[in-house]
């Protein structure tokens, strides 16, 4: 694991608030995002945060 376990609940939260301020921070430039595809966007986005986090590092042994 790259990152312990309570920095990834922090990254991950941090992302949902982004992508909350996001669809704000859009509406403002007119542009529409639904619910739906905000939602498949931090399914997108967690999903890669997760496999960046779970992915062993390089050169990283298994502490097990």
């Amino acid at each position: 694991m790259r990152i312990s376990p309570p920095r990834l609940l922090i990254l991950i939260a941090l992302l949902l608030v982004v992508l909350i301020e996001l669809r704000t921070a859009l509406a403002f430039f007119d542009v529409e995002i639904t619910v739906n595809q905000l939602v498949g966007l931090g399914v997108v986005t967690m999903g890669a945060l997760l496999i960046w986090a779970l992915w062993p590092a390089d050169g990283a042994s298994d502490p097990e």
